[in-house]
């Protein structure tokens, strides 16, 4: 009898053309779910039957609790080398091997951009009264040349868009708890003072922070005080190290030009959430790692990771 494995979030039917899954069709079956079950009860119902589970990013957290809920469970992959959201301490008693894939830094970053530049030259707006007959011309663009780019975070990614920033002639530079001046040296950045000081100087804030406890919360209702009239807030990176709350009503008020959004607190974005109708908000669904190379490489080598699972020798085990 084959093993079941099911393909969670698979939101744009593309798991199974995406990569070649006939090396382990012969020993497995594969079920895609398009549709995304947002409890552990639903997780729990939808899951039992099944030995192997695909799961996209950290859409879908595997707390201990839903460990035990699943008893044919052997093998979980999540794309991506780094998952917050699973309980490997409990996967591991349960017997389940969890294996990751390799993921490419180049989608968040030009997603970012593409927020940037959208919040910059009014696209979503000029586009829309175009194509409906409004007004010609009716905003006036965001310079970005000359202007500062203030970075919370300069790993992989934080550095590529810094890259990309002096490119368009901005002057970047960048803080975070751990930065230090020589690594910011090294990227060609300046070192900010303080995360205030970056926040209230900065003309375009882009955040690319690992979320953690020291992160969570990090820009509060004070911190978004801080950021110019003028400023656009952009983060690719995890909703939590922004407070929602604080964001929505800072939005509301106009403190700030604009925010350019893809990570939200509940995912995906209930159809009532404040997030689908703040104004000044540039919002994608999550699109920073959704690109044809990375979900290649994402189900390609979920595919391997099942092989050599199957085969007794498991690769890019996490944990």
């Amino acid at each position: 009898m084959k093993l079941r494995c099911a393909v969670l979030d698979d939101f744009q039917g593309v798991a199974m053309t995406s990569a070649d899954w006939t090396p382990v069709l012969e020993r497995v079956e594969v079920v895609s779910f398009t549709e995304h079950f947002g409890t552990e009860d639903e997780l729990a119902a939808a899951l039992a039957d099944f030995d192997l589970i695909v799961t996209l990013r950290e859409r879908v957290a595997f707390p201990a609790s839903l460990f035990s809920r699943l008893p044919r469970l052997k093998l979980l992959i999540a794309s991506g080398m780094r998952n917050s959201v699973i309980d490997y301490a409990a996967a591991e008693r349960h017997g389940v091997t969890v294996c990751g894939t390799a993921s490419s830094q180049a989608p968040p970053v030009e997603l970012t951009w593409a927020l940037i530049l959208g919040l910059a030259r009014g696209l979503v707006v000029e586009n829309t009264a175009l194509r409906t007959g409004g007004p010609w011309q009716s905003t006036v663009g965001a310079d970005l040349h000359g202007r500062r780019l203030g970075l919370l975070g300069l790993g992989k990614i934080g550095s590529r868009v810094a890259g990309i920033g002096a490119a368009f002639g901005m002057e970047v530079t960048a803080w975070s708890q751990n930065l230090t001046r020589q690594r910011a040296d090294e990227a060609g950045v300046a070192l900010a003072g303080s995360k205030e000081e970056l926040l209230a100087s900065s003309d375009v804030v882009s955040i690319h922070l690992a979320l953690s406890d020291r992160t969570r919360g990090l820009l509060g209702a004070a911190e978004l005080a801080l950021l110019k009239p003028t400023a656009y807030l952009v983060n690719t990176s995890r909703a939590a190290i922004v407070d929602q709350d604080a964001l929505i009503d800072a939005l509301r008020r106009g403190a700030f030009a604009g925010a350019g959004v893809d990570v939200f607190d509940v995912e995906p974005l209930p159809a009532d959430h404040p997030m689908r109708t703040v104004p000044r908000l540039l919002a994608t669904p999550h699109l920073g790692y959704v690109s044809q190379d990375n979900y290649r490489r994402y189900y390609g080598e979920a595919v391997e990771d099942i092989q050599a699972f199957l085969d007794g020798s498991p690769v890019r085990v996490l944990g």
